[in-house]
């Protein structure tokens, strides 16, 4: 039982660190000055209008995409409610504790950007690894695939396009970074995938009630135990 709860207790750290990381990677992108990407254009847009931080926006707008996602019976998962909380949070905490810096040159800033794809790669093998579900916008982009009969890619690249016009209307500014963060966090995904040896189709993502049915169950089979031995 003590090996099972550590094992537990290691898979949700690798889930939180991998949102950490991820949100270090995000907030690398909007910090390197040269445009963010499609989601955060968005994002900064509603912060701006609505008067939130920019992970405030973030919460919010994940908020409403797993509801959309839950009324299209695309499951859930802690993962995925976790991711919803958490990274609006972690960009906030990086962003006022100031640990990234934004960038004074586009050379600075292109280099900031790349190198922050890389660090949301990472991020992404971190807690998609730990398996307790996909992060709000891959849940949509799945749910979408499955209702339209199109390519996940297709659905995705809809989806980026859609978040980029919408925050260029709230008049946030577009720039070259958006277009190197939609080209590039494929390859940087790939190229991070690949290093590291993570196929994703080999994880089983458990829903939410599914995390709930085993740990319920694990802990009633402690409770029996307990109290055959009294």
């Amino acid at each position: 039982m003590i090996e099972l709860r550590r094992c537990e207790a290691l898979r949700i750290a690798r889930l939180f660190l991998g949102l950490f990381i991820t949100s270090l990677g995000i907030v690398m992108t909007v910090h390197a000055n040269i445009g963010a990407p499609p989601w955060d254009v968005f994002h900064l847009g509603a912060a701006r209008h609505m008067g939130w931080t920019l992970g405030a926006a973030n919460i919010v707008t994940a908020v409403v995409i797993v509801l959309a996602s839950a009324m299209m019976k695309e499951f859930i998962g802690l993962g995925t409610l976790c991711n919803m909380i958490a990274i609006g949070a972690f960009i906030d905490l990086i962003r006022f504790l100031r640990w990234v810096r934004f960038a004074v040159s586009f050379e600075g800033g292109a280099m900031m950007m790349i190198a922050g794809l890389f660090v949301v790669a990472v991020g992404g093998v971190a807690y998609m690894g730990a398996g307790y579900g996909f992060g709000p916008r891959d849940s949509l982009m799945v749910a979408m695939a499955k209702r339209t009969g199109r390519t996940a890619g297709f659905c995705r690249c809809c989806m980026e396009a859609a978040a980029l016009f919408a925050g260029w209307l709230l008049g946030e500014r577009v720039g070259i970074g958006a277009l190197i963060a939609a080209f590039g966090q494929g390859i940087a995904i790939q190229i991070v995938f690949s290093l590291l040896r993570f196929d994703v189709k080999k994880i089983h993502n458990e829903s939410f009630v599914e995390t709930c049915r085993r740990l319920f169950s694990r802990f009633a089979s402690k409770d029996k135990g307990a109290a055959d031995r009294r």
